[in-house]
């Protein structure tokens, strides 16, 4: 527990939760008045859901077909579920629509993407050109940035060839894609540069 008026012992829980708290307060600004107790709850166990769907890592690390992250979701749940396509595609028109699911639907998918975005610059490593750094290499699991990904949606990959420059140093990368349970499909490759991409288990072999 910590000690009371010292909440900068939580380090990195408690940056979580300063996080997960300014979102929320900007995504709920834009719909004053238009929540009410039942639509307020319902967009709160949405939010959680996302900030513990959150991979942490992978649960078969020597396995690169098999990409899929553990979860703060599977220690609370202790289960895999696999998440559900989103019912529709959600607009700021839907914040005043009749039907109050769809509100709540798109104040979910602010938060999703206004969250997502905070998370993954607080993993980043933010020193830049001022010291060297390690070198991206073979082995090493990563997590890509991309954009417009559905809900809880986390894209996982290892890396299979450190492409280094001239100089030494490593500025894109071939990375060999999990399989999709879902869609069925084979793992596939792809090239990305290492800014588009955050290392979450590094291989250290």
């Amino acid at each position: 527990m910590n000690v009371p008026r010292a909440s900068h012992i939580g380090g990195v829980w408690e940056r979580q939760i300063r996080t997960v708290k300014s979102v929320m307060s900007t995504v709920l600004a834009s719909a004053t008045g238009r929540l009410d107790d039942f639509m307020l709850r319902t967009f709160l166990y949405e939010a959680m859901t996302i900030v513990n769907g959150r991979p942490l890592t992978i649960a078969a690390i020597n396995d690169p077909k098999c990409l899929e992250p553990l979860t703060p979701n599977h220690l609370l749940q202790m289960k895999t579920t696999a998440p559900m396509p989103l019912p529709g595609k959600f607009v700021r028109e839907d914040l005043y629509a009749r039907k109050r699911w769809r509100r709540v639907q798109y104040l979910v998918e602010q938060f999703w993407s206004r969250w997502r975005r905070e998370y993954l610059a607080n993993i980043s490593t933010r020193q830049r050109w001022h010291a060297s750094s390690r070198n991206i290499k073979t082995g090493d699991i990563v997590l890509l940035k991309e954009d417009n990904l559905p809900r809880n949606k986390w894209t996982m990959a290892k890396v299979v060839d450190a492409i280094k420059s001239k100089d030494g140093l490593v500025r894109k990368v071939r990375l060999q894609m999990g399989q999709d349970k879902l869609k069925g499909n084979a793992e596939r490759f792809i090239e990305r540069p290492i800014q588009k991409f955050v290392v979450l288990v590094e291989n250290n072999t």
